[in-house]
């Protein structure tokens, strides 16, 4: 049975909302059993006796907080994402689900479980709505500050597999993000990175920050300093409609008879922008599965990181991702 690392003490709110989020998953799937890396004596109080017998507990009291820096993880090995990661390193358990310091994950994912042979950089990925019913996969967004033209090569490569084994995406089509749909537009990182991106199946071309939102493609590739400052940006959007609507809806009675007639319209737009239907993100390029939660994370995101655990975990992507990078380089190297 596959069992699934979780840094139960990593996130804001302590440990209750991560086994929360844990119990309900365990409750929906019996294909996995976890263990909970953190404070005993919080942890087992939070959890029925029913599932005692699928979740171990690994006891430690050092947790990584937001304040310190992401290299004190290296040198923490008590800590409880410390521990987390070893148990994937040494195949004690098949992926992570870190709701912690997200530096300290990625740190140590990579130093401790290495990357993926032929990946430069591992990439975070998530998944922005769109207008459509489907989302779309954005990759790096914050993994790497800065980008060369054959990291955002292997980030297309890492995107299009995880969308289309993970996500369940037929023939996934790839976009460059850049400042124009021409292949002239960009700076001289993207248009480099055009011509290697052109050898890729299903490759649109250049995108623009809009079409991210409208499903034009699939997978969006960009470097993480803009990737970071897109997803921050779509954030603060998201949350800035909704006090918007909130506001007008209560200046007047029509206003707000409106709002109860469309109640269902309301509820699927929340649904759309609300990151716990996503769970994580998870980083890209690593030998197996590593989910990185949102440090706010309520039950339901931390279940639906596990969940796209599960799913990384049991999709074969290290294989899948080394042998098509291979497959690609030596193409490009050919022509």
């Amino acid at each position: 049975m596959l069992k699934i690392a979780i840094d139960a003490m990593g996130g804001d709110f302590g440990p209750e909302p991560i086994i929360e989020g844990l119990v309900t998953a365990l409750k929906k799937n019996n294909n996995f059993s976890a263990i909970a890396v953190g404070k005993k004596s919080e942890i087992l109080p939070l959890l029925p006796q029913n599932l005692l017998s699928r979740i171990e507990i690994l006891d430690t009291d050092d947790v990584i907080s937001m304040s310190d820096s992401a290299t004190d993880a290296l040198k923490r090995k008590e800590s409880t994402i410390y521990k987390a990661i070893e148990l994937v390193r040494e195949g004690k358990a098949g992926a992570v689900v870190s709701a912690g310091h997200s530096g300290a994950s990625m740190s140590l994912a990579t130093l401790r479980i290495g990357r993926i042979k032929g990946v430069s950089r591992p990439a975070i990925a998530t998944l922005m709505p769109t207008s459509e019913n489907q989302n779309t996969l954005v990759l790096d967004v914050g993994a790497n500050v800065d980008s060369d033209a054959k990291n955002l090569f292997q980030f297309a490569i890492m995107g299009q597999v995880y969308a289309q084994y993970v996500l369940r995406l037929d023939e996934p089509i790839v976009g460059l993000l850049s400042n124009g749909e021409e292949d002239s537009k960009g700076n001289e990182v993207t248009k480099e990175a055009y011509k290697l991106l052109a050898k890729i199946p299903n490759f649109a071309g250049n995108v623009e920050g809009s079409d991210i939102f409208k499903g034009t493609v699939d997978v969006v590739v960009c470097d993480g300093f803009v990737g970071n400052i897109l997803l921050k940006t779509a954030e603060g959007v998201a949350d800035t409609i909704g006090k918007i609507i909130k506001k007008n809806l209560k200046r007047s009675l029509i206003s707000i008879a409106g709002a109860v007639l469309m109640r269902k319209v309301f509820k699927n737009l929340k649904v759309r922008v609300d990151y716990a239907e996503y769970g994580g993100a998870p980083l890209l390029g690593v030998k197996a599965p590593v989910i990185i939660a949102h440090g706010k994370s309520n039950p339901k995101a931390i279940q639906n990181a596990i969940f796209q655990a599960i799913n990384a975990a049991s999709s074969n992507l290290d294989s899948i991702i080394e042998q098509r990078l291979v497959k690609y380089s030596t193409e490009q190297e050919i022509n």
